[in-house]
């Protein structure tokens, strides 16, 4: 009888045992987890801050393009008066001032390709910004789902349902 009390005693003692290592296994799971999110989180900001300053250098190079494309305009029509003699031309002849055109030209042209270039990288940099909102949204929604079933699934006895 002294036997089976200890036998009993030393099975209870394993389980209480085990038990301990699993809520240790469990902690360090979720800390392991917590430093996972903390990191991907890290990231995330980092990301949006590399966004941000690629989105800024992207604004101030579409205000400096617009105040050279408006110099040129006002430096473009001067240049057509002068052909059509409407101003004073002074030493200029007229082959010179068309090959100044063509150059004015073919600049504005050259600002137009840069400009539509950058308004590209601000939609793709706003893209990108929406896809990382989304992505977000995403993990928390699955956080929350995660939550809930823990709790959802378990009944009032304390028995969890599969």
């Amino acid at each position: 009888r002294k036997q089976a009390t200890e036998y009993s005693t030393s099975s209870s003692d394993e389980e209480f045992e085990s038990k301990p290592s699993l809520t240790h296994k469990a902690k360090r799971a979720l800390r392991k987890r917590r430093k996972l999110e903390k990191e991907t989180k890290q990231l995330i900001k980092q990301e949006e801050l590399k966004r941000l300053h690629k989105a800024q250098a992207v604004q101030r190079q579409l205000e400096e393009l617009e105040e050279r494309q408006r110099a040129l305009e006002i430096f473009g029509v001067e240049l057509e008066r002068e052909l059509r003699g409407e101003a004073d031309s002074g030493t200029k002849d007229e082959n010179q001032m068309l090959h100044e055109w063509f150059e004015l030209v073919m600049e504005k042209n050259k600002l137009m390709r840069y400009e539509s270039e950058l308004l590209i990288i601000a939609q793709e940099l706003e893209l990108e910004d929406h896809q990382s909102r989304l992505e977000q949204k995403l993990r928390e929604k699955m956080a929350m789902d995660g939550k809930s079933k823990g709790t959802v699934c378990s009944s009032p006895q304390g028995q969890t349902r599969p």
